[in-house]
């Protein structure tokens, strides 16, 4: 076979080849991904944005079940798991009262299926009763990691991990 017979047989080749993969359609799984993936940017976007104005906007009415599931946990705190939107907004209402300046802020937020990871930085002066100790007048400028869990496009589950020895340091309680 002399070379441009070879060469027009490769070519001919790659262009079936070419011809018939274009005209493939997706899988079930690439479809199921790129729905999966579409519902995590759809929950990620909600999730930061929720935040940002529960916290930074004060808007703690904001926990309520158009954006939490009706028996949201916060996973793991001192006293234990805090179920309920009623429990859970009264946790989270204490960073509030606490910390009247109080900025938070996500710096990265990213996720699996129904599974996020953000991490955070909170500042604030506690000037306020924050879980039953009165306030120091000290500045905190902490930051920790939350793993969350969505249901439905809604918040089900929270766990935030934190260094509390600096937190407890800085807030002049250690």
């Amino acid at each position: 076979m002399t070379l441009k017979q070879k060469t027009i047989k490769y070519a001919s080749l790659f262009l079936v080849l070419s011809l018939t993969s274009c005209n493939q359609k997706p899988s079930d799984t690439q479809l199921q991904l790129e729905t999966n993936q579409v519902q995590l940017e759809e929950n990620l976007s909600m999730y930061e944005a929720v935040w940002d104005k529960v916290i930074n906007g004060r808007q703690i009415a904001l926990i309520n079940s158009d954006s939490f599931d009706e028996n949201v946990t916060a996973v793991g705190t001192s006293t234990g798991d805090i179920v309920g939107l009623e429990n859970f907004k009264n946790y989270y209402n204490n960073y509030l009262t606490g910390f009247s300046d109080a900025e938070f802020t996500i710096v990265d937020a990213f996720g699996q299926g129904d599974k996020i990871v953000k991490h955070w930085n909170f500042k604030g002066t506690h000037d306020g009763d924050f879980f039953g100790v009165p306030a120091t007048g000290k500045r905190v400028d902490i930051s920790g990691v939350t793993l969350v869990k969505m249901k439905a496009g809604r918040i089900a589950a929270e766990q935030d991990f934190m260094d509390l020895l600096d937190f407890y340091t800085q807030l002049g309680l250690m």
